[in-house]
Formats: C-alpha cells, sequence, structure tokens
C-alpha cells in the first residue's frame, strides 16, 4: 500500500514537471517566435524606410530635372477630355500662358496659333483615339494683350488603356522654347548672311572683272597708240576717250569705297545746312549736258529756296546716282527733278524719266548690289545699292515706281531735322 501510494505521488511529480517542461517549451518557441517575427518587422520596416527614401530623393530629383528644364506636366481624362497640370514649372514672370487647369482639349486647340491649330489638333486627336502611341509637337501660341506669340513644344502618350485597349488617359509634358527658337532664328540669318556674303563676293568679283577691265583696256589701248598719231585732232580725240575711261575707272572704284565705308561705320555722318535748290540745280546742270537732243530736262521746286539740314555729300551722291541712271536709260522724252514742301521734318525728293522703265517683278531687285536690269548697259550694278545704302544711314529710303516702258520715278525721302 505504502509503495502504491509512493509510485502514484511520484508519477504526480513527473507529470507536472513535465507539464512545467512543456510550458517552458511553449514559452520558449513563443519568445523565439515573438523575437524573429520583431527582427522581420524591423527588417521590412528599414527596407521600407530606405525605399521611402529613395522614392523621396527621386521625386526632388525629378521636380529639379522638371524646374531646370522649365517643363510642365500634365493629364488628359478621356471621360471629361479635362487637362490637368501636375506639375508645371515653365517660365513665368511677366510671361503669357493660355494653358491652364481645366481647360478642355478642344479649348487649348483653339488658343494655338490658326498656322499650326490643325496640324496640332489632328496629331493630338490620333493619339486619343488610338491610332498613334505618340504625339510631339512645335507650335505658336498668340499673346493677344500684345498681339505676339510665343512657341511651345510638346510630348505626350497613352498612360492608361480600358479592355478593348481604348486611351482612357493621357500624359503629357510641355515648356516654352522660345530661347530656342531665337537662337534657331540666330543661326538661320547668320547662314543667310554668310551665302549672301558669298554670293556677293562672287558676283563682285564677275562684275569688278568685267566692268574694270572693260576701260582699263580702253586706256592701254588707247595710249599705246598715242605716240604714233601725229595729227592733233586725232590725237586729242584719243586723250578725251582715255579720259572718258578714267572717269569711268574712277567712278567704279569710288561706288566700291563709298559703299565699303557706309557699311563698315568708317565715315560718319557730317551734318549742315545749305540750300536744296542749289545743290539740285548743280546736279542737273552737271547732267543736262550729256542729254540727247530729243530729251529735256526739268525741275519741279516747291519753292525758290529750301534750306534743309542733313549730310550734304550723302544726299550729293544719291542724286548723282539717281540722275545719271536717267540719263543713262532715256533715249527721248524728259528727266524732271524735284521735291515737295517738308512735312513732319521730312522731304520727298523725285527724279523722274520717261525712259525704258522697269519690270514689276524687278522693282526691288533694282536696289540689290550687282544686279542689272540690262547687261548690255555699262555698269557695276551698285548705284542705286549705294542710293539705298546712303538714304538709310540718313534716316530715310529710296523707292521707285516704274512700268517697263513707261519710264520711272525714284523718291529720296529723308529728315531734315
Amino acid at each position: 500500500m505504502m509503495i502504491l501510494m509512493l509510485s502514484n505521488l511520484l508519477l504526480r511529480i513527473l507529470v507536472q514537471e513535465a507539464a512545467l517542461l512543456v510550458l517552458f517549451a511553449l514559452v520558449f518557441v513563443a519568445l523565439v517566435f515573438l523575437v524573429w517575427r520583431q527582427l522581420r518587422y524591423s527588417k521590412q520596416l528599414k527596407s521600407e524606410l530606405e525605399l521611402l527614401e529613395k522614392v523621396s530623393k527621386h521625386n526632388v530629383e525629378y521636380e529639379f530635372v522638371l524646374e531646370a528644364m522649365r517643363l510642365s506636366i500634365w493629364h488628359l481624362d478621356m471621360k471629361t477630355m479635362a487637362l490637368t497640370f501636375e506639375q508645371d514649372f515653365r517660365e513665368k514672370g511677366e510671361r503669357f500662358f493660355t494653358n491652364v487647369d481645366g481647360m478642355s482639349l478642344g479649348e487649348s486647340v483653339m488658343v494655338i496659333d490658326p498656322r499650326d491649330a490643325e496640324r496640332v489638333g489632328k496629331s493630338m486627336s490620333d493619339l486619343c483615339s488610338g491610332h498613334s502611341n505618340y504625339y510631339h509637337e512645335i507650335y505658336r501660341v498668340p499673346v493677344q494683350i500684345n498681339n505676339s506669340y510665343y512657341w511651345e513644344e510638346s510630348y505626350a502618350t497613352v498612360a492608361e488603356r480600358d479592355v478593348d485597349g481604348i486611351p482612357t488617359k493621357i500624359v503629357g509634358t510641355t515648356m516654352r522654347i522660345d530661347d530656342r527658337k531665337a537662337m534657331e532664328e540666330a543661326l538661320v540669318q547668320a547662314r543667310n548672311r554668310a551665302e549672301e556674303s558669298d554670293r556677293l563676293k562672287t558676283a563682285f568679283i564677275a562684275n569688278m572683272s568685267h566692268e574694270i577691265r572693260t576701260p582699263l583696256n580702253a586706256i592701254v589701248g588707247f595710249t599705246s597708240v598715242l605716240p604714233d598719231v601725229d595729227d592733233a585732232a586725232e590725237r586729242q580725240g584719243l586723250l578725251d576717250l582715255i579720259h572718258e575711261n578714267t572717269q569711268k575707272l574712277l567712278r567704279i572704284v569710288d561706288d566700291v569705297v563709298s559703299i565699303s565705308k557706309i557699311e563698315s561705320g568708317q565715315e560718319e555722318l557730317v551734318m549742315s545746312t545749305f540750300d536744296l535748290n542749289l545743290l539740285l540745280r548743280e546736279n542737273v546742270d552737271r547732267y543736262a549736258k550729256d542729254l540727247p537732243p530729243q530729251v529735256q530736262m526739268k525741275t519741279n521746286f516747291a519753292q525758290e529756296v529750301q534750306e534743309i539740314t542733313t549730310d550734304y555729300n550723302r544726299l550729293n551722291e544719291i542724286l548723282k546716282h539717281l540722275l545719271a541712271n536717267a540719263v543713262k536709260f532715256t533715249s527721248q522724252g524728259f528727266i524732271e527733278v524735284g521735291y515737295k514742301q517738308p512735312a513732319d521734318g521730312r522731304i520727298h525728293i523725285w527724279v523722274s524719266d520717261s525712259g525704258k522703265g522697269i519690270a514689276e517683278e524687278n522693282l526691288e531687285r533694282v536696289f540689290e548690289r550687282f544686279y542689272k536690269v540690262d547687261e548690255f548697259i555699262p555698269g557695276a550694278g551698285l548705284g542705286l545699292s549705294i542710293c539705298r545704302t546712303m538714304a538709310f544711314s540718313l534716316g530715310g529710303n529710296v523707292t521707285v515706281k516704274s512700268k517697263l516702258g513707261e519710264g520711272s520715278t525714284f523718291k529720296v525721302e529723308i529728315p531734315i531735322r
């Protein structure tokens, strides 16, 4: 009996100890699980914090790039067809913008310059309908408040589609490109100037080689035979021809030097006050003696004395070239020189003739350097170009009205202070 009781007691003790061991084991496992879970949570939290830091850094860099490039990011909701600007770093200040938050697609196309609106609208329509996956356009946007326009460049693509593949969301970017377009325009102008310079150089060589060689050949030829001529009249005739060709050569050289000095800025304006009537009469008398008998030289002055203040030499040079041209191209009829009563501090002088006239398509070309309406008429093609250049330097202009076969009228308009 005693042994049985001891056995039961020992069994209970063993059972209790086993229970305690199990309990301790369970507690240990629970503690290990909690530690493992905590470590796992900590690792996940650390990963999420690192990811968050990367995202934050990415957003900062993203915004920095957008701001540096002055871009705007926009979305187009295909249900409402409304534009929403997520980021807009386009250059602001006093510069005008027409694209605003909430504007519909139709409204955004309507504000584009009519020269570009149809093209841009079609390109955007193709993107929205799914016919294209990419949109890129450069266009002008009018500014009504100052009657100007600015340039924009836009890119867009499909961001989301429905189950049928129809676009439901468009994402795009737009930026102002005025500076770039200005740079492009400057490059185009520089290229055009270079091409024009090359053209003028070629024309200069071609014209000068001919125009200089012709009087030089005459001078050299007549000079070489002069010692062999004993008759006084014939000798004087040769001397006259040599003098005439020398003057032609000097005029060509003077023309080249004159236009070079003016354009290089080496020759400054020398303003003086003088009687316009006297200047006009001097030039009329100088060229009247070269007219054939069937051409009459006329004057039409607004008043007997007209004092003006301008650069005497430049105005005189303009009149010389215009009268020389009139004499050269008028074989019958008249040449008239005159001026109108000054108005608003400016005076209009004209040289009219009943000569060959100029075709309408050549009215502006005659002011180009080395351009000659008639290649058979002597001259370097610089006279009218010099006239206009000198008139510009005086703050005025030289224009022409003419009809082929009906004569021409050249008008000089300059300020007279």
